[in-house]
């Protein structure tokens, strides 16, 4: 107030002051002296004060009463003008606070005189408000009387006095209590009040308060009695009050004060005795009274609820519970309790609406909501208040459809449930503005007919009221239709909101204080209450447990009347901004419910927007039994049948925005979505999505409803399991209105994001999720058993979304995500297992492409983990999974395959386990799984892997599906062979680092460790396995696998035998080869005999190979051959194996039983197999090894052709020769030469073996019918080409019984009939002389024996023994004498070619050795000796010559020649003259000779060209002649007297007879057969013979006229012309 204090408003409040006085002074000149006269004095008196104190206006104040006297005088005089004057100075006074408390007393009084006059009302109003709020000099009875003057003012006749009387007290009010504000702001720090007695009522008990409390403490407590309409104590004077007046005050005081009454116990007191009685008791008439009942006669002072009090009395309420709830709480139960019986049906509606107002201001306080439920909900034996208002507003909603809402009683009284009547159809039309005009509808809610607009009554969040504050009004508005129902419809709002947003706030606050305080103590609040006490015993732990507590008792208490109200005004919705209103809090409850673990309550929301998103009525179980048993609780109040969705009475409202299938077992008809149900989709989806960690089970609700959603709206899963709109597969196609497709994708895309924000949700909730998935997957199994309908693929394509999202911890929900995707896999309706295994593959080839940490390489059990459902896959028999699954893996070798690692027994465990039966494309995609593996991913597997991959080829090899599979998985075979030799060195390091670490395992176990082929080291091991498998296929059912596998077998072990330890040949032979010739050739005998028809289609089987038996043959053979190669080729390294012996003669056995098998190919087979074993060299002693190892040289005959590796078109080229393999050995360990004897023991087996053989299969048979075998010509032709072979090596021990042996065998062997089919191929047609092979055979047989012999026939004299050449000589003829015939059939096959100038040259050496005969050879002996000579000629002359055309022309010659030789140079040019005439060896060539001669023309001859030989002999005769006579000639001339040597003499004779001879034969023979060569030779004679016709020997005189006679016949020409060498 320094404005006042100031000199300068000093001077002028006292010129002020003066002039008021003067003016006062002039007024009452005439009529009222005295005053005019106190007011001069008045005026010296100021002046006086001025002029004698400094401190002015403390000395006004002191003074103040005189200074007022001449004013108050002139209020006195009761005039006007000067009233007014005064009042004016008074309040100027006033206002500078120059006012004493006695003064101001004064002024009070005559201003009341004032009020009974009636005079200056308002100025008085002014005056006294002046006078009170300046400054605070007025108390006790002054103060009540200045109070009582402006209540009296308030009831005059004058409205505007009235008014502002009524303002005025209101403001006094309010400046009494602001007083005792002020005055406890200034006493504050000096003292503590003193407790107040409780029990003492005394009115006057009010000694401790001070001053303006007092006055306070006075005011109010009259302000009841008034109220009350009780006599006041303090306020002395009033005449008449208003209860509404009075109401109004105590609201203010109460509201504007209320830590006035908070603070002072005597405030507090009054309260609870005074004001709450009163409130109570004022409320009687509103509970007692029943609109429609007649009005009960009760001594309140108003029978009928009267608005104005009624609504002040609310008012009050309101405050009293905001204000004062914590001292009022049994009162405010009370309150409360009214409240909520207000909102009753049966009240008139304008209480109902205000009561409904007074509610909503409640719920827009949650703390004060949350007090109620601590206060009474959670004691015992307390009302459940809170409980109650929930629940009284869902009644009073559902009253609102029920009843209609007009105030009419008699209308009233009717409505029951009986919808039908004016009154409540009228509204519910009035409310459609023209919906045929397409004017859109207000919003509203439409229940059974019922139809209330929604009105925006007030602000979200603030509770404005209309009809609390109507204050005016005497009479009851009338209520707006849906008023009412609006605000209970926010009351709703508003209490879900500040309920969440408070509890959620506070949760949020207890995690992270127990994050602060203790983050490893408390993991999540959802703990129980035990485990936290045990974690901790701070307070805050207490706190939050009563937190928790009390906010489980709030959820619990409110749940049921909220759910019941909100689904209730969810299913009459009209409006879209409505409907998003309810459902935003169904999903925060749901939230709310489900942060606090309250799972009934939590499912309860869920399933109420589940059931909104669905259509009416829609049959889904999982919906139907949870709400049954949350809502089957009737002891609150409302859960009736109503809360059961009913659906409206008319669709009218809801636009229709889909048609399409009920997800059901049996077909039904369509349903309809409205955009409602859509909306309800959303809210879903949203809630889903935001509060996923909190849904735990009720996962399954939620995605159940989407499932079936999402069937009806036609979406179908499309990769990585988004869904996308797709055509409905079955019944009337799916009807979608545009607003719907629009949303489709939106919807389609929220879902998706739902599964995507799994990855935020932790790990418990988590597996709910998945739980619910899997679940919700079981019953569409469930569903889809039975028929091939569309299945609902929902679940599967969401754990395939959730899984993909969660990769990054997928091991927590891998194994029942994949358990269950396994199950849906062998489900019988296609189209889900397709899925299922879609889901499967794809999550797994993610999970191996997702970049974990730490990645696969370095997680091994994660890899396996992730790998083995793919391996689980193989358990099920459908083929369309098993397709699935094998394009997994080729998809996972494509990306993967190098990093695979410990995963490779897995994959290739999955392309193994393809079974036989489980069709041709399924084998095939294995198999090209198997195929990218062996090209592409051999190096980088672990090698003890390569062990699988050979087991999974052989299995391919096995499928008989298809064939070219097979064929190509021996080709595998070969090609990892291949491999295994190209990176021997490295896998067999890495697998013996294996098997060290695996041999350690087993010992600290105890166990023994188990590997097939044990001994052998791993790599060897390996090798084995591939040839165990390759035996295998070598007894498939398939001749071409058969074929291809045996080729493959012997080629690999020929490739890349040298590779194993020595020691593991060991096991090649006998464990595979062995083993494999023994199942050979037991399948072989008992092969079916039954002629195959031609293989299906037109694919014709040759002749050779139409039965089962004829094509085991096949396999016999191709299997002897190669064991018979590999003993062969390998010899060197089979034969130190100590058994080899043994081995030999297994192997002989075996060739022993094919050769004598009733199968001419398997016989004549094993016959050549019998020979490729017996062309192996001796091994040469150490002594005279050549550089080169022998085996090296080895001349290994081509019997069967090149081999070369099936399909692969390269000859098998080893790296290392057999040589250097060798040399590696010898460094080593040098291979045991075995000695000459064992060696010899082995060719004897074979011969043994041979006469067996021979012996068996010449015997002839004892019975003869049809079915008789006859071996064949090529196989006995084969056999008896093997004895020459043999015989090289035996010939050393070769006695007269083997010969015998061989003579028989060679006899039986000739004698064996052709069989008749077989005989135009085998026997020569009459035109063409050849021999049969066979014949052939036994001659090389022979030849063989006759080479022997020649040894020993061209020794002749040089033989050890006579004995010998002698028995040689005999042998031969008598070889000859069988062989001859033989031979001669088939020379011109050329296959003796190599025999004939074997034998001329036989003959040669033996007919003119070389040797010398001995000296003491007598002539006896020389003669008998001449005598073998002699029949050797004589031979030549009967066996050979006489078919000389069937014999080669130089052989002829040959012999031609050697008999010439033998006609005329016959002595041996060693003996003595004195021996000449016995040595000469007459008889032989005379023998000579005449063979000669005999053969020299013929006259059988039947063609020119047969007669070659006869021409050929002459010519040589001839030409023999001349050169001996010629020489003759010669010697004679030269010799002189001398007489030429005997021999020469005869030789001569001899000529000159042959010649005569000569000529008389060809006398004799007709002309046309001589050659006219021939004649010139002879004639050519005729001058040679006249030169020696001065010889001076008689004996030749004489033979030379007998040859010369002769020629008289050519002194005339011959009668016939020879003409070109014919006749």
């Amino acid at each position: 107030m320094s404005g006042t204090n100031s000199p300068e408003a000093v001077k002028k409040l006292l010129e002020n002051m003066q002039s008021d006085l003067r003016a006062l002074s002039l007024e009452c000149k005439k009529k009222f002296p005295p005053v005019k006269e106190a007011a001069e004095s008045g005026i010296i008196k100021v002046k006086t004060i001025a002029a004698r104190n400094t401190e002015i206006l403390a000395a006004l104040k002191e003074n103040s009463s005189e200074v007022v006297q001449p004013f108050l005088m002139g209020c006195g005089t009761k005039e006007p003008k000067i009233t007014q004057l005064c009042l004016a100075a008074i309040q100027r006074l006033m206002s500078h606070e120059v006012v004493s408390e006695t003064a101001a007393g004064n002024i009070i009084n005559m201003l009341w005189q004032l009020m009974e006059n009636s005079l200056e009302e308002l100025k008085l109003l002014q005056t006294v408000l002046v006078l009170l709020t300046t400054n605070t000099v007025v108390h006790d009875e002054a103060l009540s009387k200045a109070i009582v003057l402006c209540f009296r003012l308030h009831f005059t006749k004058d409205n505007i006095t009235n008014n502002t009387a009524a303002a005025t007290v209101r403001q006094v009010v309010t400046v009494v209590f602001e007083r005792m504000v002020a005055e406890d702001e200034r006493h504050r720090d000096i003292t503590d009040q003193p407790v107040l007695v409780q029990g003492n009522s005394n009115r006057r008990s009010v000694s401790t308060l001070k001053p303006c409390a007092k006055d306070a403490y006075m005011l109010f407590q009259d302000l009841c009695q008034l109220v009350n309409a009780d006599a006041p104590y303090w306020l002395v004077g009033m005449t008449e009050m208003t209860r509404t007046f009075g109401l109004e005050l105590l609201e203010s005081v109460l509201n504007d004060f209320p830590q006035v009454f908070l603070q002072h116990q005597e405030f507090s007191f009054l309260l609870k005795e005074r004001v709450c009685p009163l409130v109570i008791k004022l409320f009687s008439p509103n509970i007692k009274f029943r609109q429609g009942s007649s009005t009960s006669s009760s001594p309140a002072p108003v029978e009928k609820p009267y608005f104005p009090i009624c609504m002040r009395l609310l008012r009050v309420v309101s405050v009293l519970i905001k204000q004062f709830y914590s001292l009022l709480v049994t009162e405010c139960e009370i309150f409360l309790s009214l409240l909520v019986k207000f909102l009753d049906a049966d009240k008139p509606q304008w209480l109902r609406a205000v009561a409904v107002e007074s509610i909503h201001r409640l719920c827009v306080q949650p703390q004060l909501l949350r007090s109620f439920c601590q206060s009474y909900d959670m004691k015992q034996h307390s009302t459940k208040v809170f409980r109650d208002i929930v629940n009284a507003l869902g009644s009073f909603i559902q009253s609102l459809f029920l009843v209609p809402p007009t105030g009419n009683p008699a209308a009233a009284n009717q409505a029951g449930n009986n919808n039908s009547g004016g009154p409540v159809s009228a509204p519910a039309n009035s409310g459609m503005l023209g919906i045929g005009g397409g004017v859109t509808l207000l919003p509203a809610f439409e229940y059974r007919g019922t139809w209330i607009p929604i009105l925006t009554v007030t602000v979200q969040g603030s509770a404005k009221a209309t009809y609390l504050e109507m204050l005016d009004k005497v009479e009851p508005p009338t209520i707006p239709e849906g008023y009412a129902m609006s605000v209970a419809f926010h009351c709703l709002l508003d209490l879900v909101r500040g309920i969440t947003s408070m509890i959620e706030g506070e949760l949020g606050e207890v995690e992270t204080e127990c994050q602060t305080t203790t983050p490893e103590a408390v993991s999540s609040p959802t703990q129980s209450s035990e485990q936290q006490e045990l974690q901790s015993t701070s307070d805050q732990m207490d706190k939050e447990i009563v937190s928790r507590a009390v906010w489980e008792e709030m959820v619990n208490a409110c749940w049921c009347g909220l759910l019941a109200a909100l689904s209730l005004l969810l299913d009459a919705s009209t409006d879209e901004a409505a409907t998003e209103n309810i459902l935003k809090a169904e999903l925060t409850m749901a939230a709310l419910c489900g942060r606090l673990g309250l799972v009934t309550s939590r499912d309860a929301f869920i399933t109420a927007i589940c059931k909104g998103s669905l259509p009416p009525h829609y049959a889904l179980t999982v919906l139907n039994t949870t709400t049954a048993a949350t809502l089957s609780n009737k002891s609150y109040s409302i859960q009736g049948q109503s809360v059961m969705m009913i659906s409206p009475s008319s669709e009218s409202h809801q636009q229709v925005v889909a048609v399409g299938q009920p997800l059901a077992v049996q077909p039904q008809g369509t349903v309809m979505l409205t955009s409602k149900n859509i909306q309800c989709m959303r809210t879903l989806l949203n809630l889903a999505h935001c509060h996923g960690a909190v849904l735990g089970t009720s996962w399954q609700l939620v995605l159940a409803t989407l499932q079936h959603l999402v069937w009806i709206l036609g979406l179908k899963p499309s990769s990585g399991g988004a869904l996308k709109p797709g055509r409905a597969v079955e019944g009337p196609s799916t009807v979608l209105t545009t607003a719907v497709m629009t949303d489709l994708p939106v919807i389609s895309n929220i879902l998706s994001r739902l599964f995507e924000s799994s990855q935020y949700l932790d790990d418990v909730s988590l597996h709910h999720l998945i739980n619910a998935l899997c679940s919700l997957s079981l019953e569409a199994m469930d569903m889809a058993y039975g028929n091939n309908k569309e299945p609902s693929l929902f679940a599967v394509a969401k754990l395939l979304e959730t899984g993909l999202v969660n990769m990054h911890r997928i091991e927590i929900l891998w194994r029942p995500l994949t358990g269950h995707l396994l199950e849906v896999c062998q489900h019988p309706n296609s189209r889900m297992r397709e899925w299922g295994a879609e889901a499967l593959t794809s999550l797994i080839k993610a999970g191996l492409t997702f970049n974990h940490d730490p990645p696969l390489s370095q997680n091994q059990r994660l890899q396996l983990l992730l790998l083995n459902p793919l391996k689980e896959m193989s358990n099920i028999n459908h083929p369309d999974i098993r397709l699935k699954q094998l394009e997994c893996v080729l998809q996972i070798l494509q990306s993967q395959g190098d990093s695979l690692g410990p995963g490779w027994p897995l994959v290739l465990g999955v392309m193994g386990a393809i079974r036989n039966d489980q069709g041709e494309s399924l084998i095939r995609t294995a198999f090209q799984c198997l195929q990218l593996v062996v090209t592409d991913f051999l190096p980088t597997m672990p090698c003890t892997c390569l062990q699988i991959v050979v087991d999974v080829a052989g299995s391919f090899g096995l499928h008989n599906q298809e064939l070219n599979i097979s064929l190509t998985s021996i080709g595998l075979l070969w090609n990892i062979s291949d491999y295994f030799f190209q990176r021997g060195e490295t896998i067999e390091k890495e697998l013996n680092k294996e098997e060290a670490a695996q041999q350690k395992q087993a010992e600290e176990k105890g166990v023994v460790l188990n590997r097939p082929f044990h001994p052998a080291p791993p790599f060897d091991c390996l090798w084995l396995c591939l040839y165990a498998k390759l035996g295998e296929l070598c007894v498939d059912p398939r001749p071409a696998v058969r074929k291809s596998a045996g080729q493959t077998l012997f080629s690999t072990i020929g490739a890349h035998g040298t590779l194993l330890q020595h020691s593991t040949w060991h096991t090649v032979i006998w464990k595979v080869l062995f083993h494999l010739l023994d199942r050979v050739r037991e399948s072989s005998t008992t092969a079916d005999k039954e002629k195959i028809e031609s293989g299906g289609g037109n694919i014709l089987i040759h002749h050779s190979r139409d039965t089962a038996e004829k094509q085991w043959a096949e396999t016999w053979v191709l299997t002897l051959a190669g064991v018979a190669r590999i003993f062969n080729t390998r010899r060197y390294l089979l034969q130190p194996l100590g058994d080899f012996s043994r081995a030999w003669d297994v192997l002989l056995d075996h060739i022993q039983s094919a050769a004598l098998s009733k199968n001419n190919e398997v016989s004549l087979a094993a016959l050549k197999s019998f020979q490729e074993i017996l062309q192996i060299v001796s091994p040469v002693r150490d002594s005279d090894k050549p550089e080169t190892p022998p085996a090296v040289n080895v001349p290994v005959p081509v019997l069967l052709g090149p081999i070369s590796g099936p399909s692969l078109n390269r000859p098998f080229v080893r790296t290392d020769s057999i040589g250097e393999r060798l040399g590696r050995y010898s460094s080593s360990e040098p291979p045991v030469v075995t000695d000459e004897l064992e060696d010899l023991n082995l060719w004897w087996a074979a011969w043994n073996t041979w006469y067996r053989i021979g012996s068996e299969s010449t015997k002839p048979p004892i019975t003869f019918d049809k079915l008789t075998f006859i071996p064949s010509q090529p196989f006995l032709t084969a056999l008896i080409q093997i004895f020459p072979a043999l015989y090289q090596h035996i010939k050393t021990g070769f006695n007269m019984d083997d010969l015998q042996k061989l003579g028989v065998i060679l006899h039986s062997a000739v004698s064996v009939p052709i069989s008749s089919d077989a005989s135009p191929f085998i026997l020569p047609s009459y035109t063409e002389a050849v021999l049969t092979s066979l014949q052939e055979a036994v001659l090389t047989a022979l030849d063989v024996l006759q080479k022997t012999l020649r040894v020993p026939l061209s020794l002749k004299y040089s033989c050890p023994s006579e004995s010998t050449w002698k028995l040689a000589v005999s042998s031969l003829l008598k070889v000859l004498s069988i062989g001859l015939p033989v031979a001669r059939q088939h020379a011109s096959s050329g296959k003796f070619d190599s025999m004939w100038p074997e034998l001329a040259n036989t003959f040669e050496d033996f007919l003119f050795t070389k040797s010398i005969p001995p000296d003491n050879l007598s002539i006896q002996e020389f003669q008998r000796n001449e005598s073998i000579d002699v029949e050797v000629v004589q031979l030549i002359s009967t066996e050979i010559l006489p078919y000389a055309n069937f014999i080669p022309k130089e052989f002829v010659g040959q012999i031609m020649t050697m008999l010439n030789k033998g006609s005329i140079h016959s002595q041996s040019s060693s003996f003595t003259e004195a021996e000449i005439d016995i040595r000469l060896r007459e008889e032989f060539s005379k023998m000579c000779f005449e063979t000669l001669l005999q053969f020299s023309f013929s006259n059988k001859v039947t063609t020119p060209q047969e007669g070659y030989i006869s021409r050929m002999a002459l010519s040589v005769l001839l030409k023999r002649s001349q050169d001996v006579l010629h020489r003759y000639i010669e010697d004679e001339r030269l010799s002189g007297k001398c007489p030429l040597p005997r021999q020469q003499v005869t030789e001569i004779i001899f000529v000159l007879k042959a010649v005569s001879t000569l000529i008389d034969s060809l006398k004799k023979t007709k002309p046309e057969n001589v050659d006219g060569n021939t004649w010139a030779q002879v004639i050519a004679l005729y001058p040679t013979l006249v030169e020696c016709i001065t010889c001076s020997s008689s004996e030749v005189c004489s033979a030379l006229k007998e040859a010369l006679v002769p020629f008289k016949d050519f002194m005339q020409p011959p009668t016939s012309k020879v003409q070109n060498g014919e006749s």
